[in-house]
């Protein structure tokens, strides 16, 4: 394991993080916080898969190494350590093989945390600290194992109880709180965010610049594989999406073995992680370098759904607003070019009201992203009275909330469908971030507009000699 960036390490960022949780937790009463980050797991026999962090443990660290926890005590008395990391030690042999170790010292300097232990010693040291503590804060029920040690470390508190010591007397869920405060991004997140947009639009850029008829799916998912790790990005942030002609049409399509053929669009849906952070773009372009007639005129319908939930996306509206906007004019789009039966709706408020819609397009226009690419955050509001069918309204955005912009239009091949639409599958993509006024969005290095990405296409075969 390598040593974290110089990025990573922002330990003032990580320090008020965990100030803020135990603020809030001091203003419940107090009690004591467990966050793990995630364990490692086999892939096959002794292979491991490449491990990745909790994005809750990181979150409130930057530590990127397995076998830790982070203990952060809201009722510790004057001058006893409040943040307090048990990690793994210090290892010459160990290190030989799997790399850097930072060891209780070197991590409690390097992350500013007031205490931390060997991961050895937790089931000896856990219950001294929890032992008095009014409540115990972690996510419950998230992990049977995590329970499992919960459970049996409240349980050595308990064997002292004739002792005179008690154990916390209430379990508390802290995710609602995380969720919380990683919902809205500070800067340090949204410089992260942004420079893994721009890794992102530089491999999409690439595999537009690559494309050609006959190149296989696998390919183009190589050259942006290639151009992630090539720019610094530690990995895909979810697997990608690429998928030439009718696989288009499949939602969550992974790269297979089909070779794209002229005529076909190629829908990319796939970004990087960069330093714990994710991005996602999809774009849809022909593999030949050019839209035919039918696909242009969907294409248009589908960036200019886009753009009015663009334009919807600001602060003060509901999170559900952007996807309205979106509904309408794909919803219109639909109409005009008859792939909705114009002699069944007669307006667009019919195609909505019975979501005629919904078979050309079956999902929302965005979700919350962050540290994950679907990020933590409820989506309606907590606390709040609901409506005549028991549901909370949606959430409000606020500046510097993250989230995507997709809209996208699917149509398979059917009789009741216009023959010249079958088969074609398109999604635009991009990802914004709420400002004073609006939004802003990280990810335009890579074109939207369908001459913009016909022109990128000619140039790259111009410069190619193609």
């Amino acid at each position: 394991m390598n040593q974290p960036t110089e990025l990573t390490i922002a330990i003032d960022v990580y320090r008020q993080r965990r100030e803020r949780v135990l603020a809030a937790l001091q203003a419940a009463g107090g009690g004591v916080a467990l966050v793990p980050t995630a364990p490692e797991a086999i892939r096959n026999r002794d292979a491991d898969y490449p491990y990745r962090h909790d994005s809750y443990f990181y979150y409130l660290t930057g530590f990127t190494e397995p076998e830790a926890l982070l203990v952060l005590d809201a009722s510790a008395a004057a001058g006893e350590p409040r943040a307090i990391l048990f990690c793994r030690a210090k290892n010459v042999e160990r290190e030989t093989w799997e790399g850097f170790r930072f060891g209780p010292d070197g991590a409690r300097d390097a992350f500013g945390l007031d205490a931390a232990f060997p991961v050895d010693d937790i089931d000896s040291e856990l219950p001294r600290i929890l032992a008095g503590k009014p409540a115990l804060h972690y996510a419950l029920s998230t992990s049977a194992e995590f329970d499992g040690k919960v459970r049996g470390w409240l349980d050595t508190v308990r064997a002292r109880e004739r002792s005179g010591v008690m154990a916390p007397a209430a379990s508390h869920d802290l995710t609602p709180l995380l969720d919380d405060m990683r919902l809205v991004k500070d800067a340090h997140e949204i410089a992260i965010m942004r420079a893994a947009a721009h890794i992102s639009a530089l491999a999409h850029r690439r595999a537009m610049a690559v494309c050609r008829p006959g190149i296989r799916e696998y390919e183009l998912e190589a050259e942006l594989l290639y151009t992630f790790r090539k720019h610094g990005a530690q990995s895909p942030a979810y697997g990608s999406i690429v998928a030439a002609g009718a696989n288009a049409c499949v939602l969550h399509y992974p790269a297979g073995n089909a070779v794209a053929k002229d005529g076909d669009l190629i829908l990319i849906d796939a970004a990087c992680e960069l330093d714990g952070y994710a991005s996602d773009i999809t774009r849809t372009f022909p593999a030949s370098g050019r839209y035919t007639p039918a696909q242009r005129e969907l294409y248009d319908i589908v960036l200019a759904a886009q753009q009015a939930a663009v334009d919807a996306t600001r602060p003060g509206v509901t999170f559900d607003a952007p996807h309205q906007a979106a509904v309408r004019v794909l919803a219109q789009g639909l109409l005009d070019t008859g792939i909705v039966d114009r002699t069944k709706f007669s307006t667009v408020d019919d195609v909505i009201a019975e979501r005629a819609y919904a078979r050309f397009y079956m999902h929302r226009t965005g979700h919350w992203l962050g540290m994950d690419v679907h990020d933590v955050g409820d989506y309606r509001e907590r606390g709040v009275p609901v409506d005549a069918d028991g549901v909370p309204p949606w959430r409000t955005l606020k500046p510097s909330m993250a989230l995507t912009i997709e809209p996208g239009l699917y149509i398979r091949a059917a009789d009741d469908v216009p023959e010249r639409y079958w088969d074609i599958g398109i999604r635009i993509e991009d990802d914004a971030v709420v400002t004073p006024d609006g939004c802003e969005l990280l990810t335009r290095e890579v074109p939207v507009d369908a001459d913009e990405i016909e022109a990128l296409m000619r140039d790259a075969k111009a410069a190619a000699g193609s």
